[in-house]
């Protein structure tokens, strides 16, 4: 009978956590460049037993009971978001539509191969400049300049160039235009600015192994391999006057907190159910 209880109560537990990473995404729905976080769910023996380098319980002829659900870890979609123009200058928005020869991906971003291997669409980020001097990325193309012109993040960290230098613009900003591959330029004349500055914009193989640090930051966690500058003959593209918009689908995430909330009472009701039938054993039968 316990072991039932322990069951719904880490149900509960699960639905919690993905009604609370729902709601967190539907808060951000207005956010530019937020990307939204997906809630996997798995057995907890499966996962036990998978961590402890055992073999697959899934291949038990007589099938398997499981004994309750573990929020495992929250995957975020790295999906393109719609671009939303707002005429101001120093908005920027990357448009990213990477292809991997041979590989055709998913409306997710995600491909299965014949032999099972996940791989993910490439995606492309602007690079800026963390409070401790780290690279850290970015699809916030929210851009403001300090007083001396350098090109600054609304929350006051430096835009990183091609160079790897922050960059620095001295004439007014609406006499700057941005090309499509990130090169600052006289919005009249059409030259180059003086130094030829450019937005260092970045390749990620893998978008999972990004860690959000908050803020519409991410910290690269894989090896120097999976990722580079974007190459110039890459579907990549940078739209100035646009901002990307929050890939969250807002009437999906509806949907889903719903089912979260009513699975998070079904389960709320099975403990019922069991704490009622404890109370009569000890009360009642154990009495006789």
């Amino acid at each position: 009978m316990l072991r039932g209880l322990y069951t719904a109560a880490s149900g509960m537990i699960a639905q919690q956590r993905r009604h609370d990473m729902i709601t967190n995404n539907i808060a951000n729905l207005n956010t530019p460049g937020f990307k939204a976080s997906n809630a996997v769910n798995r057995s907890f023996p499966d996962m036990l037993i998978s961590a402890l380098g055992g073999p697959n319980p899934s291949d038990r002829s007589l099938g398997k009971l499981s004994t309750g659900v573990f929020s495992e870890e929250s995957l975020m979609s790295m999906t393109q978001g719609d671009l939303q123009e707002t005429f101001r200058s120093q908005d920027l928005a990357l448009f990213s539509d990477i292809l991997v020869e041979g590989t055709t991906f998913d409306a997710s971003g995600k491909n299965v191969g014949e032999n099972g291997e996940v791989s993910f669409q490439p995606q492309a980020y602007f690079a800026i400049m963390s409070p401790q001097g780290e690279e850290r990325y970015t699809r916030d193309g929210s851009f403001k300049t300090a007083q001396d012109g350098t090109l600054l993040t609304l929350d006051g960290l430096e835009v990183v160039g091609a160079n790897g230098q922050p960059i620095v613009v001295t004439l007014p900003w609406e006499q700057v235009g941005v090309t499509g591959d990130g090169r600052l330029v006289n919005a009249t004349t059409g030259l180059p600015l003086a130094g030829e500055p450019q937005l260092r914009i970045m390749r990620v193989d893998n978008p999972n192994l990004l860690v959000r640090e908050g803020d519409g930051r991410f910290r690269y966690a894989g090896d120097n391999a999976g990722i580079r500058q974007v190459a110039a003959d890459e579907r990549v593209s940078v739209r100035q006057g646009f901002l990307e918009r929050s890939n969250v689908d807002s009437a999906q995430s509806a949907v889903d907190i719903m089912a979260a909330l009513r699975a998070y009472e079904a389960n709320q009701k099975v403990i019922q159910t069991y704490d009622r039938s404890l109370d009569k054993a000890v009360n009642d039968v154990g009495r006789v």
